[in-house]
C-alpha cells in the first residue's frame, strides 16, 4: 500500500512515541529503516511527504557502515524527484557539520563560543593559542557527545597531539573551542516545529558529560537534570530565525549563558529531536501530537499545490 507519508529512521526504539501518535490519529505511513536500505537513480520516491529522522550519532550504532553520507545522497535523490522531504538535504547539511552551524549562527548576528576550525591534528595547539583555556576539541560530525575532549592547559593539549591521542573524526575536520563556563552548569535547548518555537528546556549538567540527550531512551542513568525553560523573547526569536534560515522543519538549537559575561552563546544545531522525556507532565502537552498536526498540514499543502 502506498501512503502519503514515509519516515526514514535509524534507531529502533527512539520513534515508538511517534508511531503511537500516528496510529492514534489513523495516519497511514511507511517505515523505512536505514539498515539494509539501498537505492538506485531510477527508484521512485516512497511517498509524497518524507520525514527524515537520521541522527548524527547513528555511526556509533552502525556495524561496518556510515549512514550519514549515504543519507545525504538519499535525501537529495528524493528531493530531485519532487518529494517534500522534511529535514531534507539543506538542514541535514548543517546538522552534518558543526563548523557550518557556527557560521550559520554568526551570519544571523548571534554569539558563539570562540572557535577555530582545523583539518590537521598538529594544528590544534596553534589554533588554541588565541583562546582561553580550558578548550574543547570537537569532531565536526559527532552526536550524543561523541568525539569531544577537554584540555585544561596548552601543555595538556600539546601532549595529546604529540602522543597521537587526538582524532578529527570521519571527515577530518574538528573545532578547537573555548569551554565557556555555563551559568548554573546549565544549557538551554530550544525546540522548533515548522520554523516556530515549540518549547524550551534547561538541562543541568552534573559532572563532566557532553551527552545532553533529553529523550526517554537517553535519560535513564544520565547525569543531567531537565526542567522546563522560560526563554527570553530574543532567544525564542533567534531559534526561529535559525530554523527558518536553515530550512529546519523539526529540531532544536542549544545555547549556554557564558558565566564570564552573561552573553548567550549558541553552540549546537540538532535536526534529530526525540522530544523531551515525560513531555506531557514537563511541558503540559505532547509534542508528538503537534508533530502529527504539522505532518497533516504538509499533506494538505501537497494536495492543494
Amino acid at each position: 500500500m502506498t501512503h502519503d507519508l514515509a519516515v526514514y529512521y535509524e534507531h529502533p526504539r527512539w520513534f515508538e512515541p511517534l508511531w503511537a501518535a500516528l496510529d492514534r490519529r489513523g495516519v497511514g505511513y511507511t517505515r523505512i529503516p536505514a539498515e539494509g536500505h539501498s537505492f538506485g537513480p531510477d527508484d521512485a520516491a516512497p511517498a509524497p511527504v518524507i520525514l527524515n529522522r537520521m541522527a548524527m550519532s547513528a555511526p556509533q550504532r552502525s556495524e561496518g557502515g556510515h549512514p550519514l553520507f549515504y543519507t545525504a545522497a538519499l535525501l537529495d535523490h528524493w528531493e530531485g524527484l519532487g518529494a517534500r522531504v522534511l529535514n531534507g538535504s539543506r538542514p541535514f547539511g548543517y546538522d552534518l557539520s558543526k563548523a557550518r552551524q557556527l557560521g550559520l549562527f554568526r551570519s544571523l548576528g548571534l554569539s558563539v563560543p570562540a572557535t577555530r576550525v582545523i583539518h590537521r591534528v598538529e594544528d590544534a595547539p596553534a589554533a588554541a593559542a588565541g583562546l582561553r583555556f580550558p578548550v574543547l576539541i570537537k569532531v565536526n560530525i559527532g552526536g550524543s557527545g561523541r568525539g569531544i575532549e577537554k584540555f585544561d592547559t596548552p601543555a595538556d593539549l600539546a601532549a595529546a597531539v604529540a602522543d597521537g591521542g587526538l582524532e578529527l573524526g570521519v571527515d577530518g575536520v574538528a573545532l578547537v573551542q573555548e569551554a565557556a563556563p555555563k551559568r548554573a552548569d546549565t544549557i538551554t535547548r530550544l525546540e522548533t516545529l515548522g520554523g516556530r518555537f515549540l518549547y524550551g528546556i534547561d538541562v543541568r549538567v552534573e559532572g563532566e558529560t557532553f551527552d545532553l540527550c533529553p529523550a526517554d531512551v537517553c535519560v535513564i542513568g544520565s547525569p543531567v537534570t531537565i526542567t522546563r525553560a522560560d526563554p527570553a523573547p530574543e532567544l525564542i526569536e533567534a531559534a526561529e530565525r535559525i530554523a527558518q534560515a536553515s530550512g529546519l522543519d523539526v529540531g532544536g538549537v542549544e545555547l549556554l549563558i557564558d558565566d564570564r559575561d552573561g552573553v548567550p552563546r549558541f553552540f549546537d544545531f540538532n535536526g534529530m529531536s526525540n522530544f523531551v522525556a515525560d513531555a506531557p507532565n514537563l511541558l503540559g502537552f505532547d509534542p508528538h501530537e503537534r508533530l502529527v498536526d504539522f505532518l497533516l498540514d504538509q499533506f494538505q499543502a501537497r494536495k492543494a499545490a
